[in-house]
């Protein structure tokens, strides 16, 4: 029988993969180290290979043994033979935890600007006494006081949370007041959604002071209380550097090592490489928790860490990480236990929470469809077209209000307001303004005809559309395809595709699919706990989660046709931030997926979707679209995606 202590941490033991190496001898390592510096060259190999099969403490003692035997210091001589990364990670291997973490914050505020995500990473995730440790460590290192430096630095709710964890007086008791949490729980919606405005100050106290186990308690109130989760409240109510602060201090309340394992992965997605992050956290978590870092680093992206630490770099500096790693859990080809466990809880928030949607374009206010068509047919008449007013006109309206457009525009005009659209319009902004002068059925339809027409299939849109859709949504799309089209839309999928995969996509034609039953402003809550149970409860009897099992033993379009299921019933908004990263990601742009995205979804979910997509990527969405297209299209997709994050 499969338990869990919800109330509890999922790791009771932290595990790392350096532990004290058997039979240490300080003084020979001290010689084997200077007989790899001496002379022309150096031995990297044997350098790394020594350093990376100690403990920290051990280290500190051939310091001690290199310096007594040879009267130099070892981490002067490492910083002369080596160079690079490579040099920064073994030089800061050789420093002990707490002066290691002063390093890491003060080269985050010295000079002009300062890091945030580093100064969030390192305090938000040590326990008091690896804060105060840090503290005295600056003061001995800097002759500075850190608190003080960190103010002159920093400002606002971003400082006051900074100043508090840098106190270290988190309540590590371990003694829970049933009455308190629900008092906390209360005070926290009282001070956020209850009210117009909010009370930051509450929210500091509350999540800088009381211990682990208490806030865990407190979160599951919360959402009782909210009917959504206390993330989901800080994303709605907290902004910019405080709002990612708040964030990762509630992250590494429900899993520290889930929090390190998504940062590790940010460190190394894309192009280029953080490796500032990922030197601090291999070296920080790797006598801790590494274990339980790359277990939750498989569970969420499906991938060893060690594999993409080895894609990601290379050389002594790849070698080196890779020993901090400790292994292949790909290589196991089995789900780890104590991942299962994450999964495990993992469902049960997703069937806890009911998520508020929360659209960037609502119906303009003192509408006036007669006086919008007149404008229309202006901004289109003579030499030359306005884009600027269709842009200003159509991204500001609601889809019902530009349907009263198109009907008066044809009932004052006796024009055809789409034609004279696709007359005047060109390209990708063409295609997007018509999107959005469509239905969403027609819409929906139309991308379907896309998807499946000319020279091969676009199965990521079919199953992007058709997993994500709610049952009325779905009944209205084959009404809309059957009436354009004068084919129903289940022959045209059965005629475009094969096998399974056709098999997956008729049954969502058919609404046979109701774990993705959705309505248009909240999550039908039962249905989706339903969902979110049955895979509950297919961890607790499989010891695996289904997310593992699709990817494991399925293949080609089945296996994406399933796990979109999965990572929309998990999470719909974060499934389609994960669709719009790829869609800009890399060289070149999927415009028709950025377009079908936006146009979908920005009178549902694009705000919730925006939030994900900042999480997840640390850039913001409209960064993104803001970098990857231009002129009138990019504008209209910014007006579309309301805002920056």
């Amino acid at each position: 029988m499969f338990e869990i202590d919800l109330n509890c941490s999922l790791f009771q033991v932290f595990r790392g993969t350096i532990a004290d190496a058997s039979d240490f001898d300080p003084t020979a390592d001290a010689e084997a180290l200077y007989n790899a510096m001496k002379g022309i060259g150096s031995d990297k190999e044997a350098i790394l290979d020594l350093v990376t099969s100690r403990s920290n403490a051990q280290r500190q003692e051939v310091i001690a043994a290199y310096k007594s035997n040879f009267g130099q210091d070892l981490i002067d001589d490492l910083k002369y033979e080596l160079t690079g990364k490579f040099e920064r990670l073994i030089v800061s291997l050789m420093r002990t935890p707490a002066y290691h973490d002063a390093k890491e914050i003060h080269d985050a505020i010295k000079g002009t600007g300062t890091n945030e995500r580093c100064l969030i990473e390192v305090l938000a995730s040590r326990n008091n006494k690896q804060i105060h440790d840090m503290v005295a460590a600056y003061k001995d290192a800097y002759g500075r006081d850190l608190e003080e430096d960190v103010i002159a630095d920093t400002s606002g709710h971003f400082k006051k949370m900074l100043v508090v964890l840098l106190q270290g007086t988190r309540d590590e008791s371990g003694v829970v007041d049933a009455d308190l949490v629900q008092q906390d729980a209360q005070d926290l919606y009282a001070a956020g959604e209850e009210q117009w405005g909010t009370d930051e100050a509450k929210f500091i106290m509350i999540l800088g002071n009381r211990s682990v186990t208490h806030l865990r308690m407190v979160f599951d109130e919360y959402e009782k209380i909210a009917e959504m989760s206390i993330e989901d409240s800080i994303k709605n109510e907290l902004s910019g550097d405080f709002e990612r602060l708040m964030l990762a201090v509630v992250q590494c309340i429900r899993s520290i090592p889930m929090f390190f394992a998504k940062r590790l992965y940010k460190s190394m997605k894309g192009l280029g490489t953080a490796d500032n992050t990922l030197i601090r956290i291999m070296i920080s978590r790797s006598e801790i928790d590494m274990l339980d870092i790359r277990e939750c680093f498989r569970l969420r992206y499906e991938k060893s860490l060690y594999n993409m630490i080895k894609d990601d770099t290379s050389g002594d500096y790849k070698r080196t990480l890779l020993n901090l790693c400790g292994g292949d859990d790909d290589l196991a080809g089995e789900f780890f236990p104590e991942a299962a466990q994450i999964a495990y809880k993992m469902w049960e928030l997703s069937a806890m929470t009911r998520v508020q949607l929360r659209p960037t374009v609502r119906p303009a206010s003192n509408f006036d469809p007669a006086a919008d068509a007149q404008a229309l047919r202006k901004a289109m008449k003579g030499f030359g077209t306005d884009e600027d007013a269709i842009i200003d006109i159509v991204a500001r309206r609601s889809n019902a209000q530009r349907q009263e457009i198109r009907q008066a525009f044809k009932s004052l005009l006796g024009r055809d307001l789409m034609k004279d659209l696709k007359s005047e319009l060109s390209k990708n902004l063409e295609r997007l303004i018509i999107g959005l002068m469509l239905t969403p059925a027609e819409f929906d339809a139309k991308m379907m005809r896309k998807a499946m027409e000319g020279a091969g299939t676009d199965e990521h849109a079919l199953i992007e559309i058709l997993v994500t859709r709610s049952n009325q949504e779905i009944h209205a799309m084959n009404a809309a395809y059957q009436d354009a089209y004068k084919k129903s839309l289940e022959d045209a999928v059965q005629s475009d595709t094969s096998g399974h995969f056709c098999r997956i996509l008729v049954s969502l034609v058919q609404v046979m699919s109701v774990i993705i039953m959705r309505t248009q402003t909240v999550c039908n809550f039962h249905e989706l706990a339903d969902a979110c149970k049955v895979f509950q409860e297919f961890v607790k009897c499989s010891n695996k989660d289904i997310e593992q099992i699709i990817k494991k033993e399925m293949s080609g379009d089945v296996k994406n046709a399933f796990y979109a299921i999965v990572c929309s019933v998990k999470n719909q908004p974060s499934y389609f931030a994960d669709r719009l990263y790829k869609a800009m990601k890399g060289l070149g742009t999927d415009d028709r997926a950025l377009i079908r995205i936006m146009v979908s979804r920005s009178e549902i979910d694009l705000f919730n979707i925006r939030k994900e997509f900042k999480e997840t990527h640390d850039d913001s969405l409209h960064e993104f679209i803001q970098g990857d297209t231009s002129g009138d299209y990019r504008k209209t997709l910014l007006i579309l995606c309301g805002g920056e994050d």
